[in-house]
C-alpha cells in the first residue's frame, strides 16, 4: 500500500515537446526509407527499381527544400536540446543532401553491365553458386539498396546535428550500419566485396565502442552527455582531468575512424576498393561530410573551453600531419584506381583537420566550403571508374588506362579534370577551398601545418597527373577496357560534377559566402 500510495504523489508524466517541423529534414528521410521496406514488401519485383529510384530522389529533393525552409530560423535546440539547428547543420545537411542526390544518380546506372546495376542480384546468395548464377539470369534487382541507403542518409543529416553524445552515437549507428551491408553487395569481385564490408562492420564495431566508451567517461566527468554541460564543467571544473581527456581520446577515435584519419584509416583502401563503386563514391563524399560536421560539433561547443582546446589542438595537429604524410606517401605505390583515390580521401582529411585545429570562425568556414567541393568531385571521379569496363567488370589497374583518352575522350577529360582538381590546380574548386584552408590556418597560428599540407599537395600532384599522362600520353593497349555508355542518370551526375568543380573555382564568392554566413551561427 506505501508503494501504491508513493506512486500516487509523484508528478504526472510530462511529454517532452519535439519541434517536429525544425526536424523535417530528418523526418523525411527517415519516412522515405520507411516507405521503401513498404515497397519491398508489398510491390511487384518487376516495378520495384522504379519504384524505389523515384521515392529515393524524390524524398531527397523534398528533404532539401526543408532545409532550404529553415534557413531563415536561426540558431535553435531542439527535442530536449538533442538537436542543433544552426547555420551549420543547414549547411552540412544540405551539402549531404546533394551529395546523396548525385550519388544515388550514379547507384541507379543499369546501362554499364548488360541492363544490370553493380550489386548483386540477391546479397544472401552465395558467390559462385549456381543460385547466384540462375539469380541473375533472371535479371533480379537488389532494390532494398535505396532504403537502406536513405537510412544512412537520415543518420548522416542527424550527425552533425547532434547536440549530446547519445543522440550522436545512435546517428552514428544509422549512418553506418547500412553502409556496412551495401558495402557486401558487388555485383562482381563478391568475395573481395565481402571482404571489404566484413573488415568495414569489425573496424566500426571498434570504433563504436571506442565512441561510447568515451561517452561513458565524459558522463562520468560531468554528469551529462550534453556538450553544453560538459563545455560548462570544462570552464568550471568540479572534478579532475583524467576522466574528461580519457573520454575526449576515446571519442576521438571514434570519430577520427569515421573521417579515414591516420592512424585509423586502415579500413579505408580496402573498403573503397572491394565495395561496389557507386557506394564507394557515396560514402568517400557523404559520409566525410557528416563526420566532420560531428567533429567540428564535439570540439568547438563541447571542447572549445580555452583550458581543454590546449590540450587536444596539438593532438589533432598532430594527427593533420600523419594524415597527409600517409594519404600523400602511400598513394604513390598504389596501381589501382580505386586504392589511390582512397589514400587521396586520407590525405583530404588530413587538409581538413588542418581546418578543424585552426579553431577560428573562417577556419570553420573554410572547412565548410572544403567539404561540397571535394564530395561533388569524389563522386565524379568514381562515376567515371564505373564506366571503364572489361570482361571481369570495372577495370581498375592503372596499365589498363592506357590511352583511353584516345579511347573514350570524354570520360577521361572528366576524370582529369577532377585530378587536376585533387592536385590543387588554380581554378578548380578544391585550389579554392585549399587556399582557405591554409590561409585560415597561417593567421591562426600554424604555419608549420601549412608548410606540411603544401608539400603533401605537390606530392599528390604526382600520382594525379601520373593518371592524366597513362591516359593521354600513353598508347592504347590492343585488348585494353571498353567505355560504358552510361544512362542519362549517370550522364547528369558527371555533368553536374564537373560543373560544380569548374565553376565554384572561377566563381566561389557565393558558396564562400555561404559557409561564412553558416559557420557563424553554431547553437550553443
Amino acid at each position: 500500500m506505501s508503494v501504491l500510495a508513493a506512486a500516487s504523489t509523484t508528478a504526472p508524466f510530462v511529454a517532452p515537446h519535439v519541434e517536429f517541423g525544425k526536424l523535417s529534414p530528418m523526418l523525411i528521410a527517415f519516412g522515405t526509407a520507411t516507405l521503401g521496406i513498404l515497397v519491398e514488401a508489398f510491390a511487384p519485383r518487376a516495378h520495384r527499381y522504379r519504384i524505389q529510384v523515384g521515392l529515393a530522389l524524390l524524398g531527397i529533393a523534398v528533404a532539401f527544400g526543408a532545409v532550404i525552409a529553415l534557413h531563415n530560423s536561426g540558431a535553435n535546440l531542439v527535442a530536449q536540446g538533442a538537436v542543433a539547428v544552426d547555420g551549420t547543420t543547414l549547411f552540412l545537411q544540405g551539402t549531404i543532401l546533394v551529395i546523396a542526390f548525385v550519388g544515388l544518380l550514379v547507384v541507379a546506372e543499369r546501362k554499364t553491365d548488360q541492363n544490370q546495376d553493380a550489386f548483386a542480384a540477391q546479397g544472401a546468395t552465395v558467390p559462385g553458386s549456381q543460385a547466384e548464377r540462375d539469380t541473375t539470369r533472371r535479371g533480379w534487382q537488389t532494390t532494398e539498396v535505396y532504403p537502406l541507403l536513405m537510412f544512412s542518409v537520415g543518420g548522416m543529416l542527424l550527425f552533425p546535428a547532434a547536440n549530446d553524445l547519445l543522440t550522436m552515437f545512435v546517428a552514428l549507428e544509422v549512418l553506418s550500419l547500412p553502409l556496412y551491408l551495401v558495402c557486401g553487395l558487388s555485383r562482381h569481385r563478391r568475395l573481395l566485396s565481402q571482404e571489404a564490408a566484413l573488415k568495414y562492420f569489425l573496424l566500426g564495431a571498434f570504433s563504436s565502442a571506442f565512441f561510447l566508451y568515451g561517452a561513458a567517461m565524459l558522463y562520468g566527468y560531468a554528469g551529462s552527455v550534453n556538450l553544453e554541460v560538459i563545455a560548462q564543467h570544462v570552464a568550471h571544473p568540479t572534478a579532475g582531468s583524467a576522466l574528461l581527456y580519457t573520454g575526449l581520446a576515446l571519442l576521438g577515435m571514434g570519430l577520427l575512424f569515421k573521417v579515414g584519419a591516420a592512424p585509423f584509416h586502415m579500413w579505408t583502401p580496402d573498403v573503397y576498393q572491394g565495395a561496389p563503386t557507386p557506394i564507394t563514391g557515396f560514402m568517400a563524399a557523404a559520409t566525410k561530410i557528416a563526420a566532420f560536421g560531428a567533429l567540428v560539433r564535439v570540439l568547438d561547443v563541447g571542447m572549445g573551453v580555452s583550458s581543454a582546446e590546449t590540450v587536444w589542438r596539438p593532438v589533432m595537429q598532430a594527427i593533420a600531419i600523419i594524415t597527409m604524410l600517409v594519404g600523400g606517401v602511400l598513394a604513390l605505390t598504389q596501381r589501382d584506381i580505386k586504392r589511390m583515390l582512397a589514400y587521396s580521401a586520407i590525405l583530404n582529411a588530413g587538409y581538413l583537420l588542418i581546418g578543424v585545429t585552426s579553431t577560428t570562425a573562417q577556419a570553420r568556414a573554410a572547412v565548410l566550403f572544403y567539404l561540397p567541393v571535394y564530395g561533388v568531385a569524389i563522386v565524379g571521379a568514381f562515376a567515371v571508374v564505373t564506366l571503364v569496363r572489361d570482361a571481369g567488370g570495372e577495370a581498375t589497374d592503372l596499365s589498363r588506362w592506357a590511352g583511353l583518352g584516345r579511347r573514350a575522350p570524354i570520360p577521361a577529360a572528366l576524370l582529369a579534370v577532377f585530378l587536376l582538381a585533387f592536385a590543387g590546380i588554380p581554378f578548380t574548386s578544391i585550389f579554392i577551398g585549399k587556399f582557405a584552408i591554409f590561409q585560415a590556418a597561417l593567421n591562426a597560428g600554424s604555419p608549420d601545418l601549412v608548410i606540411v599540407a603544401v608539400l603533401a599537395s605537390a606530392l599528390a600532384a604526382f600520382f594525379y597527373l601520373r593518371v592524366v599522362v597513362v591516359m593521354f600520353f600513353s598508347d592504347p593497349l590492343p585488348e585494353g577496357p571498353t567505355i560504358a555508355h552510361p544512362s542519362i542518370a549517370v550522364k547528369t551526375a558527371l555533368a553536374v560534377a564537373a560543373f560544380a568543380t569548374v565553376a565554384l573555382g572561377v566563381a566561389p564568392s557565393l558558396l564562400l559566402h555561404l559557409a561564412n554566413n553558416s559557420a557563424g551561427t553554431l547553437a550553443k
